[in-house]
């Protein structure tokens, strides 16, 4: 029997899991105070992790890329109180990048919204123009 999860999975939640709350509880920059880490990918030989975090209230692309900027300056900080709660003998190195998943879903779900209402008008254009 196979094994579930491998090693960078579980090492990746865990990261996922400590980076959140060290994000919501020490970290007290305003420019990312609102930031949730929705994913964390790390590399095959455990030296680096690509963290994706999304941004509530900042929806300008200049909030974002300073809130990012932040969170990349202070990826050594984050990294060292990661290594005081994750018991490992090297931590990956942090790298943070905007997840443009749920912007990009809006987006989406706002043209299937449109196409829906603008298939409903038509539709009901043609029952009227049959009678």
């Amino acid at each position: 029997m196979g094994k579930e999860f491998s090693r960078t999975d579980r090492v990746a939640q865990e990261v996922q899991r400590e980076l959140a709350m060290l994000l919501q509880r020490e970290v007290k920059d305003p420019r990312v105070s609102m930031a949730t880490v929705s994913a964390v990918k790390v590399s095959k030989d455990l030296l680096n992790a690509q963290v994706f975090v999304t941004f509530m209230g900042q929806d300008t692309p200049q909030q974002i890329d300073q809130a990012i900027l932040a969170l990349n300056k202070m990826a050594g900080f984050l990294r060292s109180m990661l290594a005081q709660r994750i018991r490992m003998r090297q931590l990956p190195r942090l790298q943070f990048a905007y997840d443009e998943s749920l912007t990009r879903g809006r987006q989406l779900s706002s043209l299937i919204d449109r196409a829906i209402a603008s298939d409903e008008a038509r539709r009901d254009d043609s029952i009227y123009e049959e009678e």
